[in-house]
């Protein structure tokens, strides 16, 4: 089996309290003198309270056009993956030499070289390495990701692999737009990074995280225009349909049963839930379609406040704060993250 062997993450310095970033929605997305109850309602019902961002505030009105995004996503993605894989590689015991395998996720920027390229001569990885960089997975990537360093570590289990995700979902935010969408974006994502290095199961590493014991994907029908990206001469514009938690109550129940009775489990065994913070509703919606009991998400709401929503990042961030709380050794837990597709990933774990 795939040992996880350490999780780390990382926050670019600037950290504002909701309000802050309210007050800077309305001033880059509504019309001069626009009435803002609507976008208050939006940003107090997300329940973020906090949250870190590559630019100072008063950067954002200063952006020209897609270009200049994308640029400053490039060189903060590498300082933030660096910091984030660093303090993982450490945390195992293993240095940039011992890697194998690196994949790097982002849905918040592009870059050709990609990012993880850009980390082998700074990090001193191996010019050999094998790299996977992935675009388009979104908040789903953070699961799927380890998903597919399983794969990986099955065929090579005498391999190290590291995933990295960086997501600085602020570059997205779309000025002048005060469509509903842009405006729900803008009061859950916040900014962030955060790696996982893996083992398999012929390699000893100092790390004593949980084993993946298996894997599941599932892409819905007729679902391309829940969430995603328009991609437009202003950048990443975003798609976000009101009806993701009404998916989430239509298959996510089916799916995590069926997911588990192949494994010979039922939700009672599951002694930790690792999900992804998609925003209150979404994780409302978990929580009825699954009936978990009362604070089976707890990590995942002091997440979405403390940090906000970062994409791919965050299921990452949970599954840290959940191996500080230490679940009983042995017992299983299980990974759930959705996104664009609309499609879900779920990993189940042996703490």
């Amino acid at each position: 089996m795939t040992r996880i062997a350490a999780v780390r993450g990382a926050f670019p310095p600037n950290r504002y309290s909701q309000a802050e970033v309210t007050d800077l929605a309305a001033q880059l997305c509504l019309p001069e003198g626009a009435d803002r109850r609507f976008l208050d309602r939006l940003h107090a019902g997300a329940q973020v309270e906090f949250r870190n961002l590559v630019l100072p505030l008063d950067q954002y009105a200063k952006l020209d056009g897609f270009g200049m995004a994308n640029d400053i996503f490039i060189k903060a993605a590498v300082d933030l993956g660096a910091e984030a894989i660093s303090a993982a590689l450490e945390a195992a015991g293993l240095t940039p030499g011992d890697v194998d395998m690196i994949m790097m996720t982002s849905v918040t920027g592009v870059a050709a070289p990609s990012v993880d390229a850009r980390l082998v001569g700074r990090l001193g990885l191996r010019p050999d390495i094998k790299r996977v960089p992935v675009f388009g997975l979104g908040c789903v990537a953070g699961a799927a990701g380890i998903g597919r360093l399983h794969d990986y570590l099955r065929g090579w289990p005498d391999h190290v692999a590291v995933l990295l995700s960086v997501e600085l979902c602020s570059l997205t935010i779309q000025r002048g737009d005060s469509s509903r969408a842009n405006l729900v974006a803008g009061a859950l994502f916040g900014d962030g990074a955060a790696a996982v290095v893996a083992c398999g199961s012929q390699r000893q590493v100092e790390g004593a995280g949980p084993t993946v014991v298996a894997t599941r994907s599932h892409l819905y029908p007729d679902s391309e225009r829940v969430m995603g990206w328009d991609v437009s001469e202003t950048g990443f514009r975003v798609v976000l349909d009101a009806s993701v938690p009404d998916v989430v109550r239509t298959y996510l129940a089916d799916d995590v049963h069926g997911f588990l009775r192949d494994n010979g489990l039922t939700t009672q065994d599951v002694t930790a839930w690792v999900c992804h913070p998609g925003g209150p509703k979404v994780l409302e919606a978990v929580s009825e379609a699954l009936r978990l009991p009362a604070g089976a998400l707890d990590v995942t709401w002091r997440s979405l406040a403390e940090n906000g929503n970062l994409s791919s990042s965050s299921v990452l961030h949970v599954l840290k704060d959940t191996l500080a709380l230490r679940p009983p050794p042995g017992t299983p837990g299980l990974m759930i993250a959705m996104g664009p597709g609309f499609c879900s990933e779920l990993v189940l774990l042996r703490w």
